[in-house]
């Protein structure tokens, strides 16, 4: 009997349906796929129409999701959601060298495939970087400083190591392999020398400040050398996509500075026209900390930094969070009003510009997609794109 590839998709993440059974040709060799099955499939390269960009509304499947795993695909096909942010960690892909397991990320392809929805994908290594990864890797240990596992001690491994950086991009040369021309797959986060995600944070202890990244030897130099590195690779190695760069910045300024607001600007623009000198149009950059409320911790708010560049290069938004709860709902905007909370965030990441432009794409956590009272908020948001 033959299966849907999107009903069969759900029913692999809910560990009930084989995997060779439907899905398309290039998914069915949970080992690897041979070269005619990868050349059978077509991607669209990123930007060569205006169809072939992250556009509308995405629904972010997070790392740490460990609920069935179905609820995703009832997410994804929300009919309000243009694409799907899948976030996963390097670690749960690749627990031994050279044997990933892609059976997570066959089954969201699929769906999303047989649904016409696009993909953006974000894999984090960091603190979430298989344990073979690190050896012979310089590392040294911090807490982790917000997200999953926030306040527990972790090895990181320094951003610019080189046995990191090759064990990395061997994985990505696999990840490109197998998903490099999925029609779906429209954009990647540039991730490598980061932390907790693919944003371009690192963790600075309270007590020992930048001293302790200065004794493992941080410059920025070193540092945004790193991240060209990375730029050059993903521009080679992932032809067809577009690249997001999350929260461009950096993190410690020369001398281990951290609060000089004109010299922070300049550095984020800097970062951004090295990132568009080697991906041109391909380029994406985002904020992953979209709220219109108030947190206990408030990290610099890049809303307009981003917007600005809208209409020149791709510019998204990841809501901080979801909406759900009295705090989570108090920072998105609206205590106790989860729908408000949203609303509001939406109007304040779909603001037009000085030129009259605002974001291609805004991503919005499955907790805010699913619920019935949420329908109308993302309608709303849906409307926004289509503005004249």
């Amino acid at each position: 009997m033959r299966v849907s590839p999107l009903r069969c998709a759900a029913r692999i993440l809910a560990g009930t349906c084989l995997l060779s059974w439907s899905l398309p040709q290039a998914h069915a060799q949970p080992k690897g796929d041979s070269a005619q099955d990868v050349q059978r499939r077509q991607a669209i390269p990123c930007a060569s129409t205006a169809a072939a960009i992250p556009s509308g509304l995405a629904v972010v499947l997070p790392s740490e999701d460990t609920r069935d795993q179905s609820v995703n695909l009832r997410a994804l096909n929300n009919p309000f959601m243009n694409g799907v942010h899948v976030q996963i960690n390097w670690r749960d892909i690749e627990p031994v060298e050279g044997k990933p397991d892609w059976s997570k990320l066959d089954a969201l392809f699929a769906a999303a495939e047989s649904s016409d929805k696009w993909v953006r994908l974000s894999i984090f290594p960091g603190f979430f970087s298989p344990e073979w990864a690190l050896q012979g890797t310089k590392t040294d240990e911090f807490e982790i400083q917000y997200g999953p596992g926030h306040g527990t001690p972790a090895k990181l491994p320094m951003p610019w190591d080189r046995v990191y950086l090759g064990h990395w991009f061997a994985f990505l040369r696999l990840v490109a392999q197998r998903y490099g021309n999925s029609p779906a797959f429209r954009a990647i986060g540039a991730d490598g020398p980061t932390s907790v995600s693919d944003e371009m944070t690192l963790p600075v202890p309270r007590q020992e400040g930048t001293q302790k990244w200065i004794g493992d030897g941080y410059t920025a130099a070193k540092y945004l050398d790193a991240w060209e590195e990375v730029f050059r690779f993903y521009a080679d190695s992932f032809p067809n996509q577009c690249i997001s760069l999350s929260g461009p910045d950096l993190p410690i300024l020369e001398n281990g500075k951290r609060v000089d607001h004109p010299e922070r600007m300049r550095a984020k623009q800097d970062i951004v026209e090295r990132a568009m000198r080697v991906l041109g149009r391909r380029l994406t950059i985002q904020s992953n900390d979209l709220h219109a409320g108030h947190a206990a911790v408030e990290a610099l708010d890049n809303t307009d930094f981003i917007n600005s560049y809208s209409g020149r290069i791709i510019t998204g938004f990841e809501m901080r969070g979801g909406s759900q709860g009295p705090v989570a709902s108090q920072i998105m905007g609206a205590e106790g009003d989860p729908p408000l909370a949203l609303r509001r965030s939406i109007d304040k990441g779909m603001a037009l510009n000085n030129a009259g432009r605002h974001i291609n794409y805004l991503e919005i956590y499955e907790g805010d997609v699913l619920p019935a009272d949420m329908q109308p908020v993302l309608e709303y948001a849906a409307s926004l794109f289509h503005r004249p």
